[in-house]
């Protein structure tokens, strides 16, 4: 019965993985569309990846831009 439930819970939330997926690869198409990069975490924190595939870690201290008005 235990097993049964387990199934049925990985089931249910399986769209979710797909999802998140279909929405990394919408944000990259948009990126090359927009001649822009998108941003994303990964274990070693995060990172801008450009539409030529190039990826550069993103730290504060390192920022190209400035967001000042």
């Amino acid at each position: 019965m235990l097993e049964h439930n387990e199934d049925s819970r990985k089931r249910k939330y399986d769209w979710i993985h797909q999802w998140a997926q279909m929405t990394g690869e919408r944000a990259m198409i948009d990126a090359k569309v927009n001649d822009t990069y998108i941003v994303y975490a990964t274990k070693d924190g995060l990172v801008k990846e450009f539409p030529n595939g190039e990826a550069k870690p993103l730290s504060d201290g390192n920022q190209e831009e400035s967001n000042d008005f």
